[in-house]
């Protein structure tokens, strides 16, 4: 599709989602595009033309954790993708029989998980309490090495 005025071709590879929201919002979600580097980029430039826009910057970037985090956009599609997966799951596919098997099929997964869970925390006990014995075994062999070659011998009054 091209237009006569522009000769934008908007089916073209090259051409970007539209992002919807503010302005804010907008230059956020191109920035975070870009990366780390683009952010900081973009705050030590505040800093030179004008210093408090650089420091807005820092300060936002420190506040929404941009600024220790590894990557802006991969935390942004995790979740997103994460919230999609939720949606689709528990929205109804309009087949009563298989909405049926879905929540059974479900119900049984959240019990194996459960029961996983709980013998993962017996294996982790199980592993603790050994490791505890080990010690205690180990101190007491040690307390009684000790208790025989520490003889004392009183010494005799002439």
């Amino acid at each position: 599709m091209t237009t006569s005025s522009t000769n934008i071709d908007y089916n073209a590879p090259y051409a970007r989602p539209v992002h919807n929201g503010n302005w804010f919002q907008r230059s956020e979600a191109w920035l975070d595009e870009r990366g780390k580097g683009a952010w900081i980029a973009a705050m030590v430039l505040g800093f030179v033309f004008v210093w408090p826009v650089g420091l807005a910057l820092l300060g936002y970037m420190i506040w929404s954790k941009r600024m220790f985090s590894g990557n802006c956009a991969s935390k942004r599609t995790r979740h997103s993708h994460r919230r999609h997966a939720m949606r689709t799951a528990m929205s109804s596919s309009g087949n009563a029989a298989f909405d049926a098997y879905k929540a059974d099929t479900l119900r049984r997964l959240e019990e194996e998980q459960g029961n996983f869970e709980e013998f993962l925390k017996r294996l982790r006990d199980a592993k603790d309490k050994a490791e505890f014995d080990q010690f205690m075994d180990d101190r007491a062999s040690r307390t009684s090495d000790d208790d025989g070659d520490d003889s004392y011998d009183e010494p005799t009054k002439n």
